[in-house]
This record gives C-alpha cells, sequence and structure tokens, in this order.
C-alpha cells in the first residue's frame, strides 16, 4: 500500500487507498490520547470541532465514500475501516463517530452495525428519515435535484422508500440497546433536513426510553452551518457525554 505523507489543515497526516477509495489519517501535534474519530462524510467542510479534537489528542480518520447514502458497499468498507485504523495506528479499537447531514445518516448505521466498537456519537442535522430527506414527503422545500441523485445512486424511488426498513430511525433500538451516548446538534429552521422529521425523532425516542443523549438546538438556523460557534463548547459537550 502506497502511503503518502500530506498537510491537513496544518497537522501531519497520511493519505492512501483503502479497498479501492482515498482514505486520511490526520494526527495530533500534541501527544495523542489514544482515542480517534471517525468523520463519515464531508471532511473538508466544517472541520472546526475536528480541529479542536485534533488540539485535544485525538487521531481523525476519513475513508471517500461512493455516494453520501449510506449504501452497503460503504458501510462494509467502513467497519473493516475502523478495524484498520485502530490496528494500523495503536488506538483504541472502540471510535467516536462524527457525521453532518448525510454523514449523520453513515453515523447511525455503521454505529447500528458494529455498536461494540462505538464510543459514542457527535451528529448534526443527521438525516434519519429518507422520507424527509431526500423525498421531500413532509415540509421540506429543496429541489428535485437531491430526489434524483439518490434515485440514481440507490436505484430505489419513493414508492419502494415507503416500505424500506433500513431508515436509521429503524436502528435508533440497536444504539438505545447498547447504550450508545449522542451529541446532537441542529438547526429549528432546516429547510433540507427539517429537525421535527428527522433529530426529534431521535431525541424524543433516546428521551423516553432513557437514553443518553444532550441536544443543543441553534434558534433560526439552516442547515449550515454545522457545529457551534465556539468548537470548544462543542467538544466539551461532546467528552460530557462520552465520560471522556
Amino acid at each position: 500500500m502506497e502511503v503518502k505523507q500530506i498537510i491537513w489543515n496544518g497537522f501531519d497526516a497520511v493519505e492512501f487507498e483503502f479497498m479501492g477509495l482515498p482514505a486520511k489519517v490526520v494526527k495530533p501535534k500534541c501527544k495523542p490520547n489514544g482515542n480517534w474519530v471517525l468523520k463519515t462524510e464531508y471532511l473538508d467542510y466544517f472541520f472546526d470541532a475536528d480541529i479542536e479534537m485534533l488540539n485535544r489528542g485525538y487521531y481523525l480518520a476519513y475513508n471517500t465514500n461512493y455516494n453520501r447514502w449510506a449504501e452497503p458497499l460503504d458501510l462494509e468498507r467502513k467497519v473493516k475501516f475502523v478495524d484498520y485504523v485502530s490496528k494500523t495506528f495503536d488506538l483504541n479499537q472502540k471510535c467516536i463517530l462524527s457525521g453532518m447531514s448525510c454523514g449523520g445518516l453513515y453515523a447511525v448505521k455503521i454505529a447500528s452495525i458494529i455498536p461494540e466498537k462505538i464510543i459514542g456519537m457527535y451528529i448534526d442535522a443527521p438525516v434519519m428519515n429518507l422520507l424527509s430527506c431526500p423525498f421531500a414527503v413532509g415540509d421540506k422545500l429543496h429541489s428535485q435535484d437531491i430526489i434524483d441523485e439518490y434515485v440514481r445512486a440507490t436505484g430505489r424511488t419513493l414508492s419502494q422508500i415507503i416500505s424500506y426498513r433500513e431508515h436509521p430511525i429503524d436502528k435508533m433500538p440497536i444504539l438505545l440497546e447498547n447504550n450508545i451516548p449522542i451529541l446532537l446538534i441542529s438547526g429549528d429552521s432546516d429547510r433540507t433536513v427539517p429537525y421535527h422529521e428527522n433529530g426529534k425523532l431521535l431525541e424524543d425516542f433516546y428521551r423516553n426510553n432513557g437514553g443518553k443523549i444532550k441536544v443543543i438546538i441553534k434558534k433560526g438556523c439552516d442547515h449550515h452551518p454545522h457545529g457551534l460557534e465556539n468548537p470548544v463548547e462543542l467538544v466539551d459537550e461532546l467528552e460530557n457525554i462520552i465520560n471522556i
């Protein structure tokens, strides 16, 4: 395997191919704490929290996806990637999942497959209900483009999604049964992934069944920007909910 030394946002990193697709592992400048974060999608966007975690000694890892809809081939590779990173870089065999938007869709599905290898999750405006995003059955106002993208990527139409049983919301009981703690951040004015059709379903399920969840709602915020103005506050909340 060819490994290339690169710089990612001022941090030393390695870039390589993992099961046919590009991957990166970014190293902290300070003494590593042994823990690491798997960012499930959009590595190069809204990375203030990632940098704060690097500054605290976490490693950061990413493996490119075929598409952003968490289909089986990508999920199977991600599961193997978790083992590869932990063993190759001598890190905790359990990781923290970080996912924004469709990255949240990935995070929930990965956690449902290997819950024993997940310390906790930070998900931000997560896609939890495919009838809401991409298919806009509820209140969403986006264009037809995102629906067409999903159909091309997965082959599933709206009529098939109505009876589909692999939505992230279908995976919530697995997360709860395995006591996976969650930091959930969302805007209350999200027109792309409406909170009441997505993240709120997870919040209510966890709260009603004794799950460990911290929810931060940003008033007046649309789908973007993700994260918080102060990444220190975000990572403090994440470390608190997962007891690090």
